[in-house]
């Protein structure tokens, strides 16, 4: 059975091995999801699971039925299946907890990184800006020349970069460790950092589930 599951972000800790090698790691609270929907070839097109995660007091009477009366979900979110033989295993209202992991699985985790408004070139892409010395008045944190006459026929050419929103994007990260997993407590430990502010749903799935 593929591998995945959907989590909140908790906080960053210090993960100490048997060895007493120091990780950062990150804390989540994954799961249980339950699966609400298959999509198969035949009549969607493409190979994909549907879960539900969380908790809501109220849904709307079209999310009642859409969710077949298995619970009302806060969450809901699609990950793809590679194939028919992997989708058979898949059985609608199954119920998918951290235990589908083992220590040592390698994940991809995905979410929606923290804003942080709009910033200018130095901050957002990681300008030098100008001299500090030489004469230098209001050039510091400049992002100089974006074109003129002489380039691109006087335009702003596509993918410039410059000052602007910054942050809110989808992010994965590959290639992460599982380093613990509390079964009791619904909670997953992996290495390095993940996308988001505490709180952020996050999708995890093994390294060999496309993204």
């Amino acid at each position: 059975m593929p591998k995945f599951i959907l989590a909140t972000k908790q906080n960053m800790v210090q993960f100490f091995s048997e060895g007493g090698k120091a990780f950062a790691a990150t804390l989540l609270n994954a799961g249980p999801v339950v699966v609400i929907n298959i999509k198969t070839a035949e009549r969607d097109g493409y190979f994909a699971a549907q879960v539900g995660y969380g908790n809501k007091k109220k849904i709307a009477k079209p999310q009642q039925g859409q969710f077949k009366n298995l619970g009302n979900f806060r969450y809901v979110k699609e990950f793809s299946v590679p194939d028919a033989k992997e989708i058979e295993n898949i059985k609608l209202g199954t119920t998918i907890d951290v235990s589908i992991f083992k220590e040592g699985d390698i994940v991809a985790v995905s979410g929606t990184s923290k804003g942080k408004g709009f910033q200018g070139v130095v901050k957002r892409h990681g300008f030098h800006g100008g001299s500090r010395t030489h004469g230098q008045k209001h050039s510091e944190r400049e992002p100089g020349s974006i074109g003129g006459g002489g380039r691109a026929g006087g335009r702003v050419v596509k993918g410039m970069r410059m000052a602007g929103r910054m942050g809110g994007e989808r992010i994965t990260v590959k290639n992460l460790k599982i380093l613990a997993i509390d079964k009791e407590n619904n909670q997953l430990l992996v290495s390095g950092a993940v996308p988001g502010k505490r709180g952020t749903l996050l999708e995890i799935r093994s390294a060999n589930l496309e993204i």
